[in-house]
């Protein structure tokens, strides 16, 4: 599609009760990045309330019509997602704006490939739009859905706003708050509660996520043109945003803004009221209800109890016991059930998980070990989803497999037969394998000739623990049930005996790829090494997952791949790399560090190396930036390693931090050269085995991580001191 033109959904597809909305974007970096966000109109082109404003602080829309998924890595970058179920969009609504915002001074100009892409909800591509000369603006509108003549329709919009998400925001309709107003009336309601709970009893607040700072509001105009509805120029306060607030009660805590530095946003603004008042509760309250674009921080209050066991070896009841499990069939069938039954318990937690598979928001309820006719012998898929919304229904069929056991592609053929002849819209497969871009896991047989479509869809174990996570974490749900629910579900799932710990096995060439490359007899094409270099892809994805969810942050693998380049090419070149070199790279972002963090595994010396490039902060004399350096890893591990980054000639000095921690002018040229940054490193034995054994390839990944970002990236990313 071209700016301006627009289509009506029906013409494209018969599937449009739900769509999804792809954005997508990629840099010369890898590290570009944006924030989606939706607004539901009125006839007036104003949002009826501030729930009508869907992005990163309210990701799902009351009525459930609107769900932000999040990001999930592409060939040469990553692409945000946005579930639409159109039957649930409330009657008054007559348009939905889709757009996105960067932050820090950043602009949609430095971005490349910026696009659209919508599909049904069989997740057949029905439009594409690619969005050409963008300038200097931080929010740009993408598209928008409209109803003409009981009809929804999609039009190519891509107007640019100079004024970031709070201005776009307010001239939509949007009350957004004012940051430092709000963080006094938080800080005088807490230390109310806080004095109300003196009981004595311990607690420990754990922070997780990082404040996004609020877009700035550098100009009051908009940039281009809509042809259709555009709205009304108008200026916007100079804001940062909430969105949300935590279930619990929590201490507050200093903002952050997008580098990471800690911003004390009560600074400034008027006194707050007298903590216990009625002033200050109505405060805290009038600014709780209005969004503010600034990232929320939620805080989970752990209180501190003292077990009544007599000692250590008494074990808490369960309400999913996994100790007794021992055959792969208990497994499969077991985790089936548990899964399926907290999905339909909890809303939140079905709802994410089935909403990009063009779901709609509505009852659900699951089954499992259900018998459905198939020619001469029955078929029992592992369960079934049925949501119901305005008397129809959408089902999928779904086939489990746990402990590493591969999906077999009879089975999968046949249900989706069963799916096709029944009308079921879906058939879902959930394993320990993790579905990569244009590599699927299952080849089935797709009729034609049938006029209803079923939909494929894939789910990894690592997905539905990284969900979990994240609502219970760092989200929260709105009932205590419901969390206790999801923890016992989360304890289940990484319970030894579940078989439901992700991708775990590197693949039957991981041992002839690497007795290749140490006798070099591994030759450029072999099909081994691409394989080796799939699982590397899997193992990658997963590590993010698993990161994520424990951090509260996005965590995505970086894809540094020409445009529009086949993801099954790109595995081929770094297939070619692996016999060449004998490395296996990667790189992560996430979000609220100051780099990417590479990972290199080299299959020639059996070492794993974990790094991290940060830029030479601040003002002042080199030996100053040195000094604040080492001061900053003041509790890192002795053994890191430190390079200086000089302009134009790569890399200066080297040296550990323990030889550096006396003599911090070590690390700088000798010849007055200008430093960049600084390339900061560990090193450690990589597992041989193929599995995730304690001295497997895959558990040593892990280890290297997870040692990597708590000793060096949390000290690089916290302020100086």
């Amino acid at each position: 599609m071209v700016k301006g033109a627009n289509v009506g959904l029906s013409a494209l597809s018969e599937n449009v009760g739900a769509v999804v909305v792809g954005l997508g974007w990629s840099s010369a970096t890898g590290e570009g990045d944006a924030d989606v966000s939706v607004l539901l109109l009125d006839a007036d082109g104003k949002v009826r309330s501030d729930a009508d404003f869907c992005f990163y602080n309210n990701p799902v829309a009351g009525d459930g019509s609107v769900h932000l998924l999040g990001k999930t890595p592409t060939a040469d970058g990553s692409e945000d997602r946005i579930s639409f179920d159109l039957d649930a969009v409330p009657p008054e609504v007559d348009k939905v704006v889709v757009a996105a915002s960067r932050y820090g001074g950043a602009r949609f100009g430095e971005l490349d490939d910026l696009r659209l892409t919508l599909a049904d909800s069989t997740g057949d591509g029905l439009a594409r739009f690619a969005v050409h000369d963008v300038e200097e603006v931080s929010a740009l509108i993408f598209g928008e859905l409209y109803r003409r003549a009981g009809e929804w329709k999609f039009r190519a919009v891509g107007q640019g706003y100079a004024s970031g998400l709070a201005g776009l925001a307010t001239d939509y309709g949007v009350d957004i708050d004012d940051d430092a107003e709000t963080a006094d009336a938080e800080t005088a309601v807490v230390q109310a509660a806080m004095a109300e709970a003196a009981d004595g009893e311990a607690a420990s607040a754990r922070t997780a996520g990082a404040e996004r700072a609020g877009a700035e509001r550098t100009g009051a105009g908009q940039v281009g043109a809509e042809p259709e509805g555009s709205a009304p120029e108008g200026p916007g306060p100079d804001v940062e945003v909430p969105g949300g607030t935590s279930t619990a009660t929590s201490a507050r805590v200093p903002a952050q803004s997008r580098d990471g530095h800690a911003v004390d946003r009560a600074a400034t603004g008027p006194e707050p009221a007298e903590p216990g008042t009625a002033a200050a509760s109505a405060d805290a309250s009038k600014s709780a209800r209005r969004p503010r674009t600034a990232k929320k921080k939620v805080t989970l209050l752990r209180a501190a109890r003292k077990s009544l066991a007599d000692n250590d070896t008494w074990r808490t009841a369960r309400l999913f016991p996994g100790s007794a499990l021992k055959s792969d069939r208990e497994r499969e069938t077991r985790a089936t059930s548990v899964v399926l039954s907290v999905m339909a318990q909890v809303p939140e937690f079905g709802r994410r998980l089935t909403a990009a598979f063009g779901a709609p928001a509505g009852r659900m309820e699951t089954f499992t070990e259900v018998t459905l006719p198939h020619g001469e012998s029955p078929r029992r898929p592992d369960g079934v989803i049925r949501v119901e919304r305005a008397g129809k229904l959408w089902t999928a069929l779904v086939e489990t497999k746990t402990n590493g056991n591969a999906l077999k592609p009879d089975q999968v053929q046949a249900y989706m037969d069963i799916a096709a002849r029944r009308g079921y819209e879906a058939v879902i497969t959930l394993s320990n394998d993790v579905a990569l871009e244009g590599s699927p896991l299952v080849d089935v047989r797709i009729d034609r000739r049938r006029k209803h479509k079923v939909a494929l869809w894939h789910l990894s174990w690592a997905e539905v623990v990284h969900q979990a996570q994240m609502l219970i974490r760092h989200e929260g749900v709105g009932d205590a049930a419901h969390a206790w629910l999801l923890q016992e579900l989360l304890h289940y799932l990484q319970h030894e005996n579940s078989g439901c710990h992700g991708f775990q096995n590197m693949g039957a060439a991981w041992v002839p790829v690497r007795r290749g490359i140490d006798e070099e007899t591994l030759c450029q094409g072999d099909a081994r090494a691409l394989e080796v270099i799939e699982n590397w892809e899997r193992l990658v994805r997963q590590v993010c997952l698993r990161l994520g969810g424990e951090l509260g942050q996005k965590v995505l693998p970086v894809q540094r791949a020409r445009r529009g380049a086949d993801p099954g090419a790109r595995r081929t070149e770094l297939a070619d790399h692996l016999c060449e070199q004998g490395r296996l790279n990667a790189e992560i972002r996430i979000e609220g560090t100051p780099g990417v963090l590479g990972i290199t595994a080299d299959l020639r010396t059996g070492k794993l190396r974990t790094s991290i490039e940060v830029p030479a902060e601040g003002a002042g004399y080199p030996l100053a930036r040195a000094k604040r350096l080492v001061r900053r890893l003041s509790d890192a591990p002795a053994d890191l390693h430190i390079e200086t980054l000089v302009d134009g000639r790569g890399t200066g000095p080297r040296g550990t931090l323990e030889r550096l921690r006396p003599e911090p002018a070590d690390i700088l040229p000798k010849d007055g050269a200008q430093i960049t940054g600084f390339r900061l490193s560990l090193f450690k034995g990589m597992g041989a085995g193929r599995g995730s054994a304690e001295t497997g390839f895959i558990r040593s990944v892990d280890d290297a991580v997870d040692r990597f970002h708590a000793q060096v990236v949390a000290h690089v990313d916290a302020p100086a001191v």
